[in-house]
């Protein structure tokens, strides 16, 4: 397992030689991602990844959320096509056969350039039948981000991913990284981001530590206390999900990633303080901070 001093440090630098693919042409040429997320309760998380992707550079995003709140999401959200979803009583996704998964996500989930899976849901059960409907019938070299509930299902069926042929990045936080694991997480979080990448040959970002199943890593040091604000994970993993859909590879999409991430953080600070910026403000630092890399 790598550690701390043999992961590769993310620098400006280091990105410019590892510049992002420029697509040419319509909105097509940079990609369709699909967040699938946001529960009744929380459908502002579906929304904060979803923008974060388009700032990114995706071309085109859909969102699918449940039904109760589709219809504001796409008043708040008019570049987004927005699909709702059956829900249960307690307003979570609804992923069971008692109320089947729409033909219509499973279209959109087939013809998506990458799908955003997590953002916003908040029942693990649900959220695993949901995953299982929705990575079948994703296309085969789809991209695939699974972020919060999603990373919770995936820890309980471990194999959810093996044979599948997409592409694939993990964004957990600590706790969720615990899940994965299925113990504490050591000090040691480089070896940590690798051990995931290699049990669910993926590749993971992990509170500023990247590791692909290949085995290389890398480290982003410019993030603060202030990007632990609600809504800043759902944001890291629409950033990632857009970079995917513009072209980036999986490491180096979780690299960029990470780097926008942090340092649009950075940017918010000289005007909020370290801990006063919130999730949605770091969204709209997103493409700047990537053109000026």
């Amino acid at each position: 397992m790598p550690s701390r001093s043999e992961e590769r440090v993310i620098t400006p630098g280091v990105l410019r030689e590892w510049p992002l693919p420029d697509p040419q042409g319509g909105k097509e040429s940079r990609g369709t991602v699909l967040v699938v997320g946001g529960s009744r309760h929380t459908p502002g998380a579906a929304l904060l990844a979803g923008v974060a992707a388009l700032r990114a550079g995706a071309g085109r995003l859909q969102l699918a959320v449940t039904e109760s709140t589709a219809a504001a999401l796409s008043i708040a959200v008019p570049e987004a096509m927005v699909v709702g979803l059956p829900e249960t009583n307690r307003g979570a996704v609804a992923g069971d056969v008692g109320r089947d998964v729409p033909d219509r996500l499973l279209e959109l989930a087939a013809a998506a350039d990458v799908l955003a899976i997590g953002p916003g849901l908040d029942d693990v059960e649900e959220t695993g039948r949901l995953l299982h409907r929705v990575l079948d019938a994703a296309g085969k070299q789809a991209a695939i981000v699974l972020d919060a509930y999603a990373l919770g299902a995936l820890s309980k069926e471990p194999d959810l991913l093996a044979g599948r042929t997409q592409p694939v990045v993990l964004t957990p936080n600590i706790v969720e990284a615990e899940h994965l694991l299925g113990r504490a997480p050591g000090d040691d979080l480089a070896a940590e981001a690798m051990a995931l990448a290699q049990r669910y040959g993926s590749t993971v970002s992990l509170y500023g530590h990247i590791a692909a199943p290949d085995g290389r890593a890398w480290r982003e040091e410019s993030g603060d206390a202030g990007l632990g604000t609600s809504g800043s994970g759902d944001v890291r993993a629409g950033i990632v999900a857009g970079l995917l859909g513009r072209g980036a590879d999986p490491a180096q999409a979780a690299c960029w990633g990470a780097f926008a991430h942090a340092v649009s953080g950075q940017r918010l600070a000289p005007r909020y303080g370290r801990t006063g910026f919130l999730a949605r403000e770091l969204v709209d630092e997103v493409a700047y901070t990537i053109a000026t890399v």
